[in-house]
């Protein structure tokens, strides 16, 4: 008597998105999309390794609890631990590697696109997973990187989610520069921890970032209180944000760069719909690696649910892999969040679960020669056909066109083709057949 087969109960592993087809196709229209609309501002593809040496992404002061080392399950007892690998938590620290690594190679200003997975050892929750895609635009060039391309990353970005027809997220933009100014122009030395708290206020709100601000030590409460009503600027174009922070009558050069910068990038979008961009003083973006124009797209209808959209200008992102000045900005579209809110509220596209628009039934076996070559021929036009796999009841094989979703159904031997949503069936030829 032969032992049974233990059977696992096959159960999703919490952080990890998995889709049945029919939203796996929608995913997949939408990195069609994006790359369209990548391609049309001129970034071409790249992609990098899954996993990065431990020192490259640690490069950056990355913390060491977002990164998922990998390891073989069964090392070899010599093997060395040094040169350890993990995977990747976000593109724009292997881009900055993969930038010194080629540099030779590539025309610069390099404007690339990225469409990858990337890993974050975060607690799951709505809107966060351990593994999820990213699409990254980036432009980077050597000593000097025109302002313009900044304003560049909100075009891209709003276009992008026009042509997905995604409405509902607003791009808020600030500078670097405005707070580090601000905070010098106030008398705190080291501005650093200071901007990594308030970039928490969309998530603790104003009163958990002054109790923090409060409890840090790092600044007094007059302070505080002018941080906070910074933070609480908001404007649509250049004039209006310009007249609100000059209210501050704080006077530091670096804020005054940072304030042209802002109105620049401001002005440059000024053709876009009214709405769609907004000059928020209280982004931050905590990764100290940012050090002018910031970006986050948040949710216009729920402000809580975090940003779907990062990004930032960096000065010399890839000075740890090579002497040279590589200034770039990029900004970064967490397009699983945003696609598992939109899954979550029933607003995707519905698709049938299958490509096929053509499906040959099979009346016997003597024709799956005969149902082969009008596929081919169906085929060679464009048209996605597949034959149906055994000579079945066309009951059957009719039920199994529906359950796929599949528009017609080709029968070979009487030359017709039937309608699944009407019911019509006419005769066809395969060589002039048109679906609609």
């Amino acid at each position: 008597m032969s032992d049974k087969v233990k059977i696992i109960k096959p159960q999703p592993i919490s952080g990890f998105p998995e889709y049945l087809p029919e939203i796996r196709r929608v995913e997949q229209l939408w990195q069609d999309t994006a790359r369209r609309v990548f391609e049309r501002y001129g970034f071409c593809s790249i992609e990098t390794p899954s996993v990065e040496a431990v020192e490259v992404l640690a490069a950056k002061g990355v913390v060491d609890k977002e990164i998922y080392v990998l390891s073989r399950l069964q090392a070899d007892e010599d093997e060395k631990t040094e040169g350890r690998l993990a995977l990747h938590f976000d593109q724009t620290v292997p881009l900055a590697r993969y930038v010194a690594q080629h540099f030779n190679g590539l025309a610069f200003p390099f404007k690339r696109y990225q469409m990858q997975r990337v890993w974050r050892g975060d607690r799951p929750q709505d809107g966060r997973f351990r593994e999820f895609y990213q699409y990254d635009v980036d432009v980077i060039a050597v000593d000097n990187l025109p302002l313009h391309f900044d304003a560049e990353m909100a075009q891209v970005s709003y276009e992008l989610l026009a042509e997905l027809k995604i409405a509902g997220v607003r791009l808020h933009i600030s500078n670097r520069k405005i707070l580090q100014g601000f905070m010098a122009g106030i008398g705190v030395a080291d501005a650093a921890p200071i901007v990594r708290i308030m970039d928490k206020l969309d998530k603790i709100g104003a009163k958990g970032v002054q109790e923090t601000l409060q409890k840090s030590g790092l600044v007094n409460d007059s302070q505080i209180e002018k941080c906070l009503t910074l933070a609480e600027i908001q404007a649509a174009d250049a004039g209006e944000f310009q007249q609100k922070i000059s209210v501050l009558k704080i006077d530091n050069e670096i804020l005054s760069e940072g304030i042209s910068e802002l109105s620049f990038v401001m002005d440059y979008l000024k053709d876009l719909p009214s709405g769609a961009v907004l000059a928020d003083m209280s982004i931050a973006r905590g990764l100290d690696y940012y050090t002018g124009t910031v970006y986050e797209g948040r949710l216009i209808n729920d402000p809580g649910f975090g940003s779907v959209i990062a990004g930032g200008r960096y000065d010399d992102l890839a000075s740890s892999y090579i002497n040279k000045n590589l200034p770039g900005v990029g900004i970064s579209l967490g397009m699983t969040r945003l696609f598992s809110k939109l899954l979550k509220d029933g607003k995707l596209p519905a698709l049938a679960p299958s490509p096929t628009q053509v499906l040959v039934a099979l009346p016997n076996e003597e024709m799956r020669a005969a149902a082969q070559a009008i596929a081919q021929q169906l085929r060679a036009r464009g048209i996605n056909t597949e034959v149906y796999h055994a000579p079945q009841k066309f009951d059957r094989q009719l039920t199994y066109a529906n359950k796929k979703q599949i528009p017609f159904v080709w029968f070979p031997d009487s030359g017709q083709v039937k309608n699944m949503a009407t019911g019509e069936q006419v005769a066809a030829d395969a060589a002039s057949w048109q679906a609609y």
